[in-house]
């Protein structure tokens, strides 16, 4: 395919070939600038244009500051300067086509990332006969910031956008509008989290994958803010649109990374909120007036959309071991916070420890710590939509000489199959298993073409749980009933 030429409804963009007939397109707006009198807005429609708009590079990303060191090395972030953010990617197998779609909703604790990662390249569901779509939305306090007169939650809406564009134009370039897959890790998930009760979202997606993030991470009007309170006291302005709006982006960036580092150091609710808990001040808003209002209970069988929910096994080793945090965590700490995050220490740390012979206080942090933050808001999210399908990545990284382990963010490269992604490679560990990767994509394109990824749905009785890979077998891939049982029993009435 020479040049492949799609038309929106804005305008005709020129993509580039690639590899079997596919066709790629990079830095598509699908919504205006949200700068000048659109800054803190909903997003508005992009402006139309005559000609030929050229769609072969990534567009500008939205503003963000670099990730805290030692994370800036381990998760690649690409800064792309620029005003129209608001911009998307297509890989496509075939433009004539009706193919199945997916939209990807990148991570970065909704102050990072955007849809123009290597680790996003979406050809391999191009191969695999999907449209692959990755999009940037706006981050921090531009996209989450409460402030009066802006409506909350401007980075879902962004969002929601982006989904408006994939049904008005995705027939164009060969997917079927009607067949819509959005997924997204971290972040992103939590962000699908919200959208299933979004009302602006409703129809615009027919099937989810959330991949280490569920529906538990939204803040209270109150916290936000509180938050907000804070942030502009740290700037020295008022939490006002004008306030916020007044200060340059070479103050305002650091002064987001500034604040989480805020909470991190100094977790008190009085401060923060529910925040405290999590360490991310920017988060959507739980029960706002918003299109994007979150729902106050977690979405049920009437959400009209098909779940495959996951988590990686040791998501919570990605902050304690490259940071160090976890050799210095010592046995008051560890029952320090078993008990802020809800848990009896004396009853539920020797469930944890009897399933870890040799463990750490810091192991044993890091593992009570992914069931709050990760693993029981996924299982939660099955048991309340009927016919969901559940997942869990244990293969363990030999990265940190192999203590990382099967930590956070460490599946994506093996669900989009992209193992030589530029980058990845301080993450994954010498010589990721192929095999893996292929079982593991190969599930995503069953799931967004039929809705079956190849296993049971998860159900209270049995709990089947699919594991891609473990410690002992990083390529063995096969259903478990009710992994770590007893310690999901600990959190019943908790989270």
């Amino acid at each position: 395919m020479d040049e492949p030429v799609c038309t929106t409804r804005q305008g005709d963009v020129r993509g580039e070939a690639g590899p079997g007939g596919s066709a790629i397109f990079r830095g598509i707006p699908y919504a205006a600038p949200p700068f000048g009198a659109l800054r803190f807005m909903a997003p508005q429609p992009p402006a139309r244009w005559d000609g030929m708009r050229e769609a072969t590079a990534f567009g500008a990303t939205a503003p963000k500051g670099p990730y805290a060191p030692p994370f800036d090395v381990l998760l690649p972030d690409p800064d792309i300067a620029g005003e129209d953010c608001l911009n998307l990617n297509v890989w496509t197998p075939d433009t004539s086509g009706a193919a199945p779609v997916m939209v990807w909703l990148h991570g970065g604790a909704f102050m990072n990332g955007s849809g123009s990662l290597p680790l996003y390249d979406g050809a391999a569901f191009a191969r695999d006969g999907v449209v692959c779509v990755t999009a940037n939305y706006r981050l921090g306090a531009d996209g989450y910031l409460t402030l009066p007169g802006a409506p909350d939650n401007r980075g879902v809406l962004d969002q929601i956008a982006a989904l408006e564009w994939v049904r008005d134009n995705i027939a164009a370039f060969g997917g079927d509008p009607a067949r819509v897959t959005v997924f997204g890790e971290s972040a992103g998930a939590m962000s699908i989290g919200v959208l299933l009760t979004a009302p602006g979202a409703r129809g615009l997606f027919h099937r989810a994958i959330l991949q280490s993030g569920a529906a538990h991470h939204s803040i209270a009007p109150r916290t936000a803010r509180m938050v907000a309170a804070r942030f502009a006291a740290n700037l020295g302005v008022e939490p006002t649109m004008a306030g916020i709006g007044s200060v340059p982006f070479d103050r305002l960036l650091p002064a987001q990374t500034a604040l989480r580092a805020q909470v991190t150091a100094d977790p008190d609710p009085r401060i923060w909120g529910e925040a405290a808990l999590n360490a991310m001040p920017f988060e959507p808003v739980a029960g706002t007036a918003s299109t994007a209002a979150v729902g106050a209970t977690m979405p049920g069988a009437d959400c009209g959309v098909q779940l495959l929910i996951g988590t990686t096994t040791e998501e919570y080793r990605l902050f304690t071991v490259p940071s160090g945090v976890i050799d210095f965590i010592d046995d008051a700490r560890l029952r320090a916070g078993a008990a802020r995050y809800g848990l009896d220490p004396a009853t539920a740390l020797p469930v944890y420890a009897a399933a870890r012979p040799g463990a750490t206080p810091g192991d044993l942090y890091s593992a009570v710590l992914t069931d709050w933050f990760f693993r029981i808001p996924a299982i939660r999210l099955a048991e309340a939509v009927p016919g969901s399908h559940l997942y869990e990545f244990g293969r363990r990284s030999t990265a940190y000489e192999g203590r990382l382990g099967a930590c956070h963010a460490s599946e994506i490269a093996f669900a989009f199959d992209n193992l030589a992604a530029p980058g990845e490679s301080g993450l994954l560990g010498a010589a990721p298993p192929q095999p893996l990767a292929d079982a593991m994509h190969a599930a995503w394109v069953a799931f967004a073409t039929t809705g079956d990824p190849g296993w049971p749905a998860y159900d209270t009785a049995d709990r089947t749980t699919m594991v891609f890979g473990t410690a002992d077998e990083p390529v063995r891939v096969g259903p478990v009933r009710d992994p770590r049982a007893e310690e999901r029993a600990l959190w019943d009435g908790v989270r």
